[in-house]
């Protein structure tokens, strides 16, 4: 079995699942209660959320512990703007958004603030002058990806951490839930950027947790009320098993970083360079230096792109349309329709996604396998 489907979610990590087992069965006390079973878990709960703050460069303050990356853009979306509407209702993001930041946004929308969508080139990729040119003195909050999860285009964080040196008292918020582990750190964690959000399924966690850094000073209102967990911002008993995980799979991760890094990268130019030969292929994420290393997007005209997933289903490799949340739906790729991509096209888009343990020899078999289906599609065609 060959699984290229991992911008979806990642198999847990045989050690992240032991740990998790062995806090469920010995770690049961609530981190809340004044008990030696409540203090326990909570020391436990500190102890992770010290490891993820080391890992990441942050303070043991800034990092909030939420139920993954679709709760934490929801959180610093509306968190932001319940915290900071006296100041104003202008919102920015860009048109390539996951839909939980598209959608917090358009019901931001319903209840009086207004959006600017930030256009995209015909890489994906939004324009730091657009940003700047976008900006009001009402404007309180620019949301931006890291990482494109259709495409894999990489946003140009540094000129956007630029701009926003200029306009200090705007909150930028960056969902990084595709960026982590892929050699670009230092453009996600940058001296201006004051929330970023991470899910742990992408990584080899459980499903169900995730964290969010907030920048030292930075306000943020809480979306949920109750015993006033994580310093009385994110209510709700901490999933301790689930976090102490998080933490055992990110610092496994992040271990030799660069060195599984060009390994993904080596194996998605295996396949993107095989499969540009062929004529009724269309190339969406470009061998360039803007791309991550783990996502190939293309297309085989005439050939719808759930077709092309069962198709390479049946040779026992997985791989997707664009979007995992889309692709049940039957809904295009709202990043390949921002880059004016034709529909005819754009229906027909696969993504392939990597992780630090597929290999060379998948993607071998990956192009053998092409080969045999690209001929049969040409007969349909």
């Amino acid at each position: 079995m060959i699984y290229f489907d991992n911008s979806a979610t990642t198999k847990a990590a045989p050690e992240v699942v032991d740990t998790y087992a062995k806090v469920s069965a010995n770690y049961w006390g609530n981190p809340s209660s004044l008990h030696k079973f409540g203090e326990q878990a909570f020391n436990l709960l500190e102890q992770s959320r010290q490891q993820i703050a080391d890992l990441v460069g942050a303070k043991l303050s800034e990092i909030l512990f939420t139920s993954g990356g679709t709760e934490g853009d929801n959180w610093a979306i509306k968190g932001t703007a319940m915290a900071k509407r006296e100041f104003g209702n202008h919102l920015i993001t860009t048109e390539v958004e996951h839909p939980a930041v598209h959608n917090s946004m358009e019901q931001l929308k319903q209840q009086g603030f207004e959006v600017t969508y930030l256009p995209v080139d015909e890489h994906g990729r939004v324009s730091a002058e657009d940003l700047r040119a976008a900006i009001k003195p009402s404007t309180i909050l620019v949301s931006t990806m890291a990482v494109n999860n259709e495409i894999g285009a990489v946003q140009p964080l540094d000129e956007i951490a630029a701009v926003m040196r200029d306009f200090p008292r705007i909150h930028w918020h960056i969902d990084a839930v595709q960026g982590i582990g892929k050699g670009l750190a230092d453009k996600i964690f940058n001296d201006r950027v004051d929330f970023i959000t991470f899910s742990g399924h992408k990584f080899h966690a459980p499903r169900g947790i995730g964290f969010m850094y907030k920048r030292q000073g930075r306000k943020i209102a809480p979306l949920m009320a109750g015993g006033g967990q994580e310093r009385n911002l994110r209510s709700g008993t901490e999933n301790l098993p689930a976090i102490a995980a998080m933490a055992k799979a990110l610092r496994l991760l992040l271990a030799d970083e660069s060195a599984k890094v060009k390994r993904q990268r080596d194996i998605r130019l295996a396949i993107l360079h095989h499969v540009e030969k062929f004529p009724n292929v269309t190339i969406f994420s470009k061998d360039l230096p803007y791309f991550a290393p783990h996502i190939l997007c293309f297309a085989i005209a005439g050939v719808r792109g759930e077709t092309i997933v069962h198709a390479f289903e049946e040779h026992d490799i997985f791989i997707s349309t664009t979007s995992a949340c889309s692709s049940k739906k039957h809904v295009e790729s709202s990043t390949l329709q921002a880059m004016k991509v034709d529909d005819g096209i754009a229906t027909s888009a696969v993504r392939i996604s990597l992780d630090e343990h597929n290999t060379m020899a998948e993607a071998e078999k990956f192009n053998q396998v092409f080969d045999e289906l690209y001929t049969q599609f040409a007969k349909l065609n």
